[in-house]
């Protein structure tokens, strides 16, 4: 009976002032409200990053040169040029690496593509004909480039389908040749629309590694390794046996002196994850900022409400109100206050997270899917709680502390 009539009184106090307490509530409804935007949208972000990458396959493994980046130092060490033909020979070889069922060498590079008057940036990517199997690619017209135009660095490519539309609008492109340097490359394919993925094949240009080295990029290094293994139970192995016939080739004796490093799909998304995690709480922590100049609002207008209500204070005390009821009133006040800001920003920052991830699923990704965080929906509302039990024991205090004398005289 006490505590329904403590909420009554509490709903009418604030209904009286609906406006005063709207107005305070913002804090609290801005900062739930960027809370669930941020964690929703991380976590879109990282399944869409992650399912990228399992799309790419289990038994897919990544060798890349350069030292493994263990802090800020190490980001640019990730560019260097210790994989070699003569490492890919080596991993080519059966008796060094046997459960390898596919090894594509990767070369790639941001330049400017050219046909006739137009011109676009694009990704030049220079690869094997493995690579239509490795990331299930198929041309959507036309053909892949074969082996025999892979060893004789033919002048051959294959365009995404924005490239397509950038460079040659509706008309037909196959036949056509692409300028890029000095360097005319005659399109053979063009693959479907795919999205973004691991790659964005959509604003690629696709050409033979041979090629790329020689005539686009000019230079006798890979930027990256592909090696697919036979079966997910040798990865592990397959994984082993690179690193080994690397330091072979390198001449390397001490495992710390690795100039390159090998990642499986697991590890990547166990990368992936970790950052997106990280990068996740480092921003729902700015964004409490605003619950505690949310608190600091309901604290300033709960002592306004006590400086208001001093007559009613004084009056309930002589009709027999203790100090725990006047404290218990305005306590509870303002954590109805704080819970009420919480579930508002709950449901405004599920709206606009709905709002956000379906704009991002147009224009972006098409994999990007709305993920409601109910962990960060009752981690909210609890925080709005805390948030207002704090700041509204100093105004609760200085209410139940008022003499019942001086309360009645109080004009």
């Amino acid at each position: 009976m006490i505590l329904k009539y403590t909420f009554k009184t509490a709903t009418h106090a604030l209904y009286r002032n609906k406006v005063r307490s709207m107005l305070t509530l913002l804090g609290i409804v801005i900062g739930v409200t960027a809370i669930i935007m941020i964690v929703s949208l991380g976590q879109g972000a990282q399944n869409l990053i992650l399912t990228q990458i399992q799309s790419i396959g289990s038994k897919t493994i990544a060798v890349v040169p350069g030292r493994q980046p263990k802090g800020p130092t190490d980001v640019f060490s990730t560019f260097a040029d210790s994989l070699k033909q003569k490492d890919l020979e080596a991993l080519s070889k059966r008796m060094n690496v046997p459960y390898a069922a596919k090894i594509m060498p990767i070369v790639f590079g941001n330049l400017s593509t050219a046909y006739g008057n137009d011109t676009y940036r694009t990704t030049i990517f220079g690869v094997t004909d493995l690579f239509a199997k490795i990331y299930d690619l198929e041309p959507k017209t036309g053909r892949n480039f074969t082996d025999d135009e892979l060893k004789s660095y033919a002048n051959v490519a294959l365009i995404g389908s924005k490239v397509k539309e950038e460079l040659f609008a509706n008309d037909d492109a196959i036949d056509k040749k692409l300028r890029i340097k000095n360097v005319n490359l005659r399109i053979i394919g063009i693959l479907p629309k795919k999205g973004q993925s691991a790659f964005n094949f959509d604003d690629m240009v696709i050409i033979p590694y041979t090629t790329a080295q020689r005539y686009v990029f000019g230079i006798k290094y890979f930027n990256r390794m592909v090696i697919e293994a036979d079966t997910e139970d040798h990865v592990d192995a397959t994984v082993r046996d690179i690193t080994l016939t690397l330091r072979e080739s390198h001449g390397i004796t001490d495992p710390t002196k690795d100039d390159f490093f090998v990642e499986t799909q697991a590890q990547a998304i166990e990368i992936v994850s970790t950052i997106t995690n990280i990068l996740t709480l480092f921003l729902v922590a700015v964004a409490a900022i605003s619950l505690i100049v949310g608190g600091i609002g309901i604290m300033n207008i709960m002592l306004v409400s006590v400086t208001e209500r001093t007559r009613e204070i004084g009056l309930r005390k002589a009709l027999g109100a203790i100090n725990k009821d006047i404290m218990t009133q305005f306590l509870f006040e303002s954590i109805l206050l704080t819970t009420i800001g919480g579930m508002l920003g709950i449901i405004l920052g599920t709206l606009l997270s709905m709002g956000v991830s379906f704009i991002l699923s147009r224009v972006v990704a098409q994999g990007w899917v709305f993920t409601f965080p109910l962990g960060a929906a009752i981690i909210g509302v609890c925080v709005s709680v805390v948030v207002g039990l704090i700041f509204g024991i100093y105004p609760a205090k200085q209410a139940a502390m008022k003499s019942p004398i001086e309360a009645l005289r109080y004009e």
